[in-house]
């Protein structure tokens, strides 16, 4: 028989979703009033801390981001006090931390958001470490997420991203939003980091919910205030048509059980017409500012054309699947990688069948570039399965589900695996119509 859960744990469990909720604002405003990143992360924590301790004894509070935001802000002047800046800093952050604990206003948080982007994007920091960065301090992905989002030993990420803040620290760098030439350098990092936020929300990495909308939703909102920030910018309207789209999806994606429901099988009159809207704007947008400065779509833009290929299709069986490949072939001669190959050989086999996808996959499969990366051979097994080798299938959908995190998924995955055992061409064939791999989805 069921139990009720213990008080403490209901209470731990109310620290955690607001710490994962107000991580990134409470980041945001503590490097602003504090100038530091290292900092801001350790009087984050020294709030989370007192949370843990308090919130147990007193009850939640009713604004348990105001709590967590007000009480971090009180702690830094704690710090400051240590500190020979006390009497230029002390007067400001006791106005903002000692007046009533209501939510920050969302434009200054937007602002600080913005300033953090920017700030880890500095070109001193090489990429990968810029995008590390941000995803910890904006995104709030933890180091494993961030890992498991690059195929890359945690290890890795951890000294990457304490390298990165030692850099800023050490270097100066101010925590400003750039302008004119200086903010184009750091544009094509901070597009990426949003991108990856929003992936995560979309298909989590790991956990046993299928999504975390909230990420989703929290990079579609940044996508959109660069939109109001670099307004003509073709590659942020790119993006946020893509993001607008993508999001469109997402009530229709879990079942009221919150297992998951691949593109083909997902209720459309769920999707979301308004974020199709907004998503067809931006697009048109990205498209007319790049007519203008006679540039070609970049890759968000023709992902965004992709997804608005699956937007208008009103059912699974209307969709463009041609236009789709054509698509995937110019994105993959532009801006080739791997994972485009992927999404690539799942168009390609609706046009020109299961074999010609699969010889796409295995040339990524013999490349050894992303052997580690579960949706390479989640693909593969749907395609061998659609060609009736049951047992090879089942090896790689067996080997998928070993590569992924997230509890959902590998359910699926596995279960993909039983079907696939045994059975002949025709039933394969069968089958495999009814399921597609999830890689065009991410």
């Amino acid at each position: 028989m069921a139990t009720a859960e213990q008080p403490g744990r209901t209470v731990e469990r109310a620290v955690e979703a607001a710490w994962r909720i107000e991580w990134p604002q409470l980041a945001a405003v503590l490097t602003r009033l504090l100038g530091d990143i290292g900092t801001a992360e350790d009087v984050a924590q020294e709030a989370n801390l007192a949370a843990l301790e308090q919130w147990p004894r007193d009850g939640v509070p009713a604004n348990p981001g105001a709590w967590l935001m007000v009480t971090a802000k009180r702690r830094a002047i704690d710090r400051i006090r240590r500190e020979e800046t006390l009497a230029r800093k002390q007067p400001l952050l006791e106005s903002e931390a000692l007046g009533a604990a209501d939510a920050p206003d969302r434009e200054e948080i937007d602002d600080d958001l913005l300033r953090m982007f920017f700030t880890a994007c500095h070109p001193v920091l090489p990429r990968a470490s810029q995008v590390a960065l941000t995803l910890r301090m904006v995104g709030g992905l933890t180091t494993e997420e961030i890992a498991r989002a690059h195929v890359q030993p945690t290890s890795t990420i951890v000294r990457r991203i304490s390298r990165a803040k030692k850099t800023i620290r050490d270097a100066g760098i101010p925590y400003v939003v750039p302008a004119g030439a200086e903010l184009a350098e750091r544009l094509d990092a901070v597009l990426e980091v949003v991108y990856l936020v929003f992936n995560e929300g979309y298909a989590a990495t790991a956990g046993e919910g299928w999504m975390r909308t909230e990420l989703s939703f929290d990079a579609l909102r940044l996508a959109r205030i660069l939109c109001g920030l670099l307004p003509s910018e073709p590659e942020v309207f790119g993006l946020a048509a893509l993001l607008e789209l993508q999001a469109s999806r997402l009530r229709a994606r879990h079942d009221p059980d919150g297992q998951l429901v691949l593109l083909r099988d997902q209720d459309r009159t769920k999707w979301d017409r308004l974020l199709i809207r907004r998503g067809f704007a931006a697009l048109a947008r990205s498209h007319a500012l790049a007519r203008a400065r006679g540039e070609a779509p970049g890759p968000y833009a023709l992902q965004a054309a992709i997804a608005s290929a699956h937007a208008l299709a009103a059912t699974p069986e209307q969709t463009d699947w041609r236009r789709i490949a054509g698509l995937y072939a110019v994105l993959a001669a532009r801006h080739p990688s791997p994972i485009v190959e992927i999404n690539r050989a799942v168009a390609v086999a609706e046009v020109h069948g299961p074999a010609a996808g699969l010889e796409l996959v295995d040339a990524v499969v013999a490349s050894g570039t992303i052997d580690g990366y579960h949706l390479l051979h989640a693909v593969r097994g749907d395609l061998l399965a659609r060609l009736g080798r049951g047992d090879e299938a089942r090896a790689e959908f067996l080997r998928a589900a070993d590569l992924t995190d997230n509890a959902a998924e590998r359910a699926l995955l596995r279960a993909r695996a039983g079907e696939a055992e045994g059975r002949d061409a025709r039933a394969g064939e069968a089958e495999g119509r009814d399921a597609r791999a999830a890689s065009v989805e991410r």
